[in-house]
């Protein structure tokens, strides 16, 4: 900047020796106006030499633009202080100055346009950043969504425990993907507490309340006339005929097998006995009672009463605690049959292999103890498992797999409450912590689980080694999905039927097929594929 201040008061003297030449020469060639504008030269170049010098921290862009400017304007006085004086000399350097400053406004237009252009670019890039964070924040989004899927549960829970580990208790909501073809093929019954299939699409049903036996053909809906030769039972309350099967050698020995409440000395029992079927299917022959729970109990609740054939053709029946304080103790009891998986032959006799054969305290037919009230059982197809499932009080209805001489801990612990909302045992509910089994599953609010089966059948393949469960209140169907021996999924099927669905089955061609205590049977088929 000094340099630009001393080239300024250079050219002012420049000029000022010139115009006193040109004074002393001919006074009378310079007009007014060249005389004003000669002045008004001097005065202008003056003030930029000042502004130069009091500007010298001025930006680089303003430094040259004034730099500019000044060269400009020397250029005029150099102009001016030759003989080019005339009008039309002026007129050309003020076209010349209009338009150097129209280049000058244009530069700036061009700046101006070019940031604003940046500043527009930038925006644009920050939109579309802040849309890409966007769009990225709404894939996690959708992928917590995903990852958290709801329950098959809806209602709240009644207890405040908590699991023991987190896939215990409600499960992920799952869907039946095929279109399912839903009928009823019987109905009028009185209550049908248990189903076997013992020829194709033809089932031995149980009535409870009546002790009756009848066939019930799945092709045509048509009931038999009751089998006679039924044994007599005690139906109050929760008591009657329960549950059958048949004999693994059924087509050569035609044996049946059922469960019922028994009168006894001191109250009742839940028995086992065997008849054979005639060959006109209208009378059970021979019946005989092979096995009763012992003690007998004043009472007429929680018989437990499901049977199941194992594979070496020897029973596992499912008892009940008898329901009442302090009867119910003796699930942990070892010399009582109540709250237990008990393991017998056909003939009733306790199974070698049992664990407690070697016990002199205990019962030889004991397989498994700290039982509430078990109504159902069945064999995992691919593993072999026994699983069953057991009524909890009000809650912490359970599903297990048993194993031998194992202690699944009722009335000790509970995931559940007395149906008064009081505690059980001050509110134990950890199992393993106090040296019992954890269930595999557990449901709060209660599923009032019945009879169960494992889908052993490709008709629905989703289906496939699926457990289905008959839920008496609420009224549905459970399907639960296993992996590793871990509920990862559970369904609810047909919750519209307003039905307490008290047996289920899987036939041969694999129709799901449930009763309810409403007099009905179901058949659950894929569309299109159900019997014609």
């Amino acid at each position: 900047m000094e340099v630009l201040t001393i080239l300024m008061l250079g050219i002012m003297d420049w000029i000022l020796i010139h115009s006193v030449q040109y004074y002393i020469k001919g006074r009378k060639t310079m007009g007014k106006v060249s005389w004003s504008r000669l002045t008004f030269l001097l005065m202008l170049i003056f003030v930029l030499a000042l502004a130069a010098c009091g500007n010298g921290g001025s930006s680089e862009e303003e430094t040259t633009e004034e730099s500019t400017e000044e060269s400009d304007t020397a250029t005029e006085e150099t102009e001016e202080s030759t003989e080019e004086s005339t009008e039309e000399s002026e007129e050309t350097t003020e076209e010349s100055e209009e338009s150097e400053e129209s280049t000058e406004e244009s530069d700036t237009a061009t700046e101006e346009t070019e940031e604003s252009t940046e500043e527009s670019t930038e925006e644009s890039e920050e939109t579309t950043e802040e849309s890409e964070e966007s769009e990225e924040s709404t894939e996690e989004s959708d992928e917590s969504a995903d990852g958290e899927s709801e329950s098959a549960e809806t209602e709240p829970k009644v207890t405040d425990f908590e699991p023991a580990f987190p896939e215990q208790t409600r499960a992920p909501e799952v869907e039946t993907e095929a279109e399912l073809d839903v009928e009823v093929v019987a109905e009028g019954l009185g209550v049908p507490w248990g189903m076997v299939e013992f020829d194709t699409n033809r089932l031995l049903v149980t009535q409870r309340d009546s002790a009756e036996l009848l066939i019930v053909n799945l092709e045509d809906g048509s009931v038999s006339d009751p089998i006679e030769g039924t044994p007599e039972v005690n139906s109050e309350d929760q008591g009657g005929l329960l549950d059958v099967t048949v004999a693994p050698d059924f087509d050569e020995s035609r044996t049946v097998f059922m469960t019922f409440s028994q009168d006894i000395e001191g109250g009742t029992v839940t028995a086992v006995g065997k008849g054979m079927l005639s060959e006109d299917e209208t009378a059970l022959e021979d019946f005989e009672v092979i096995f009763q729970a012992t003690p007998a109990y004043e009472g007429t609740l929680h018989y437990g009463g499901r049977i199941i054939f194992d594979d070496d053709g020897n029973l596992f029946l499912t008892t009940g605690e008898r329901s009442d304080d302090p009867i119910r103790e003796r699930a942990q009891d070892l010399d009582a049959y109540l709250g237990k998986v008990i393991h017998i032959t056909p003939d009733g006799e306790p199974v070698e292999s049992n664990p407690f054969i070697e016990d002199e305290d205990a019962l030889d037919g004991i397989y498994s103890y700290g039982h509430r009230n078990i109504q159902g059982v069945d064999f995992h197809p691919e593993t072999g498992d026994l699983w069953i499932v057991e009524f909890g009080p009000q809650a912490g209805d359970e599903l297990n797999i048993i194993e031998p001489g194992n202690n699944y801990g009722w009335p000790i612990v509970s995931y559940g409450i007395e149906y008064s909302g009081e505690l059980i045992n001050e509110g134990v509910s950890e199992h393993e912590a106090q040296g019992f089994v954890e269930p595999r599953y557990y449901w709060d609010p209660t599923s009032a689980p019945s009879g169960m089966s494992f889908y052993d059948n490709d008709a629905i393949s989703e289906w496939e080694n699926n457990l289905f469960i008959g839920g008496l209140a609420p009224n549905y169907i459970v399907r639960v999905v296993i992996e590793d021996d871990t509920i990862v999924g559970e369904e609810r099927l047909l919750t519209e039927e307003g039905e307490r669905f008290r047996d289920i089955l899987v036939t041969e061609d694999g129709a799901l097929i449930a009763s309810t205590d409403g007099g009905k049977i179901y058949r659950i088929t894929e569309a299109g594929e159900g019997s014609e």
